[in-house]
């Protein structure tokens, strides 16, 4: 039998806060020496109250400041927390040979943000784009009971050994995309997950190799107004 852990399964789940809060504004957790992961606190967020959580994983090359404006806008208007972990190495350990200090980073970051706030169980959201997006599927599919919503950019593969509850997924994909084409990427997988019986959102929209301010509004929007 696999190993959890190294079949990207994370051990995080939902607990009371320990830690005091963390004031409106970014802020780097302190967990990593290089690296570190960021959290994005909006305002008006009353950490005694269920609050959704959006992990927004960045793509190959990329950094938490190179992703954030992705997401961080609608954080800030929705009062989501936004949780953005970096790689270790320039993409995630996924794409370059399976689970392993990436997967234990985020597990740490998590568990962090956690200690901080009460999370809301019904909105745990992963969210990525290119590599990231690739990463957002298969560590979201492998931890399904915690995570409730994927929310895929531009993903080039899935690579998932052990599945776990259902998450809702809204996939999205440039028609025009050279880097990843959309013919061996998003609409493969959409096939392929809704065989295998999970709720899928597709959108398709008229662009390149990068995602759509206005496909990402549309994709927040689905995803925070799902009750669970």
């Amino acid at each position: 039998m696999i190993d959890p852990h190294l079949a990207g399964r994370l051990a995080f789940a939902h607990r009371l806060p320990t830690k005091a809060p963390l004031p409106p504004g970014s802020h780097a957790l302190g967990l990593f020496p290089e690296r570190d992961a960021l959290l994005v606190v909006p305002e008006g967020v009353d950490p005694r109250r269920p609050t959704p959580l959006v992990v927004l994983f960045h793509g190959g090359g990329g950094s938490a400041e190179k992703i954030l404006p992705m997401l961080r806008a609608h954080a800030e208007a929705r009062g989501f927390l936004l949780l953005v972990p970096q790689s270790v190495f320039p993409t995630w350990d996924l794409v370059i040979g399976g689970h392993g200090p990436d997967r234990e980073r985020v597990d740490l970051a998590l568990a962090e943000v956690g200690a901080r706030f009460l999370l809301d169980p019904f909105h745990l959201v992963f969210a990525g784009h290119s590599d990231g997006g690739s990463y957002t599927l298969s560590l979201g599919l492998a931890n399904g009971h915690v995570v409730t919503h994927l929310l895929v950019s531009s993903a080039g593969f899935l690579s998932v050994h052990l599945q776990s509850g259902a998450p809702r997924i809204v996939l999205t994909h440039g028609t025009r995309d050279e880097q990843i084409p959309i013919d061996r990427s998003a609409r493969t997988h959409v096939a392929q997950l809704r065989d295998a019986g999970y709720d899928v959102t597709a959108i398709e929209y008229d662009g390149p190799h990068a995602y759509d301010p206005a496909v990402v509004a549309q994709a927040v929007d689905i995803v925070l107004r799902d009750d669970g």
